[in-house]
């Protein structure tokens, strides 16, 4: 009786018409590579993606100054700082670009939240005088920083500072940057007027561009430099207190779109 239970337990299985569940890696060959790239999904922050030659671009606009760039298996930062990394699941940093010596772009506590072996510091040598930096660049040097061509812009003011005779920020002190993933280019300002170097820039993909007086420049001056170099998406960043509504307006019908996220945590 014992054996002819099993033989109909047997038959009743090989007559399933339900396939099989499979657990391993499919034996037929993708058309393409699938690139792991580390991410920040299991965090609550909004991710815009662009596509590249070497798999997504995964862009997290973290807070005010600070960007997570996840791509081709590396995780890289821009000017993290302590309250962009208020979301514990974060991940560590392969690269961290720092474009200058103000607070709100150099965070040393901040530094030591991300990193992991092999961590790689790019930033000016005015950063490099107040904390280590691996790869010191200065206005208009470009090096491939892991898979990244990274090209240091110059960022500064023209016209504003605190007293008569002092700029906010000298010209060479800080960078700007344009990063080439794979072929999208994005160009990351800093804190800057619009500049000849800025109006210059040619075959930008992504721009984040800084607006928030005194220190930088308003929305009109923002989009005439916008306006200038014409990237295909823009990012305003570096805003607070700034009336992006101007930017609709004076970039009408130049072929930007532009992207607006919440940079800054929403007030009570």
């Amino acid at each position: 009786m014992r054996s002819h239970a099993i033989l109909l337990v047997l038959l009743a299985v090989g007559c399933s018409k339900e396939p099989p569940t499979t657990t391993g890696t499919p034996s037929a060959t993708p058309l393409a590579p699938v690139i792991p790239v580390a991410s920040s999904r299991a965090t609550s922050l909004p991710t815009d993606h662009f596509t590249t030659t070497k798999g997504d671009l995964a862009v997290t606009p973290l807070n005010h100054a600070s960007v997570l760039f996840e791509w081709h298996g590396q995780t890289i930062y821009v000017d993290p700082t302590t309250p962009a990394l208020a979301d514990a699941a974060l991940p560590k940093a392969d690269v961290v670009f720092i474009t200058d010596i103000h607070p709100d772009h150099l965070d040393p506590p901040a530094l030591e939240r991300i990193r992991k072996p092999g961590m790689v510091i790019v930033g000016p040598q005015a950063v490099a005088d107040k904390t280590h930096v691996d790869t010191v660049m200065k206005n208009g040097d470009t090096r491939n920083v892991g898979d990244v061509v990274a090209t240091a812009v110059p960022m500064y003011n023209l016209k504003r500072g605190p007293e008569a005779g002092k700029l906010y920020h000298d010209k060479g002190r800080g960078n700007g940057y344009e990063l080439d993933f794979g072929g999208t280019r994005v160009y990351l300002s800093g804190d800057t007027e619009c500049t000849p170097e800025m109006k210059a820039l040619e075959k930008i993909d992504v721009a984040f561009v800084c607006l928030n007086l005194p220190y930088t420049m308003p929305p009109s001056e923002a989009a005439e430099c916008v306006a200038a170099f014409k990237p295909k998406v823009l990012f305003p960043y570096h805003y607070r207190g700034s009336d992006l509504a101007e930017l609709d307006h004076d970039l009408a019908g130049k072929g930007v779109e532009i992207r607006k996220r919440a940079w800054y945590p929403a007030t009570p």
